[in-house]
């Protein structure tokens, strides 16, 4: 059987749920991740997805900001959280489906200064890297695992629209960049969509709601990933894994693109 698993900031699902209904129709996705979906776990739109046959849900709601969420064709079944957000935070979520443990994670932006005595918002990032680590170190490497998310850091030279400027600015500064491949490294994960297009290949899931046009300007940051533990990466079916950015040209978008990667499970 093919899996299909899709990571999606959706930037308030009660706001864009035709888009996710236009997207579950038409990419046909198997398993949801929903990052920053605004809203409580009362409020979250439970009738829209078993309408789109997305019965099966984790939800971890939030008033106001963050919230994450899992949404399935196919059964759930419980798994231990990886609860790393010091802040109390509903910041991840996770399912077992198909036998996959499954970690949907929204992770801090960090704020504007890179400096963790000064700003404590991107101390707060760190400190939520840096305990997802420490977790993912003590974890079975063959176990089949996903960690997928917003991770709010462009990892590589081709993550970001200008590597020499974005250097200086939070999302792909040397200290978060070595802090990601570190938890990669830890985990011995695999970045799918890398995988399938190296470096020095241009890649983004995030554009400024700032430019009218974002393919004109075309100032991306891939902020969004799936990463598979090597328990699980041999199941990654070839030349499968994608953004579709296609998505971020839809009517009042999410600045954030949908990506996907098919699993033969």
């Amino acid at each position: 059987m093919t899996l299909r698993l899709a990571t999606w900031n959706i930037n308030s699902v009660r706001l864009r749920i035709d888009q996710v209904a236009r997207f579950v129709a038409e990419r046909a996705p198997d398993v949801l991740m929903l990052q920053e979906i605004k809203c409580t776990t009362d409020q979250f739109p439970r009738g829209a997805f078993e309408d789109m046959g997305m019965p099966h849900l984790r939800v971890a709601g939030q008033k106001g900001w963050h919230g994450v969420a899992i949404a399935s064709r196919l059964p759930l079944e419980d798994s231990d959280t990886f609860q790393v957000c010091k802040l109390g935070h509903a910041r991840c979520v996770s399912a077992r489906v198909s036998g996959i443990d499954v970690q949907n994670f929204y992770i801090p932006a960090g704020g504007d200064v890179p400096d963790r005595a000064l700003n404590p918002k991107f101390d707060h990032k760190m400190d939520f890297y840096e305990q997802l680590t420490a977790i993912v170190a003590k974890q079975d490497k063959s176990r089949p695992l996903v960690i997928a998310g917003d991770f709010n850091i462009a990892p590589g030279e081709g993550d970001v629209w200008n590597h020499r400027y974005m250097s200086k600015i939070v999302s792909h500064t040397p200290i978060e960049v070595e802090t990601l491949n570190r938890l990669q490294e830890t985990g011995g994960f695999a970045d799918v969509l890398r995988d399938r297009f190296p470096e020095p290949q241009k890649l983004a899931s995030w554009w400024s709601y700032r430019a009218a046009d974002f393919r004109k300007s075309n100032r991306g940051l891939r902020l969004d990933h799936i990463w598979t533990s090597p328990g699980l990466t041999p199941a990654v079916v070839k030349d499968t894994a994608r953004i579709h950015d296609d998505v971020r040209e839809w009517e009042r978008p999410s600045d954030h693109a949908p990506v996907t990667v098919d699993l033969d499970v």
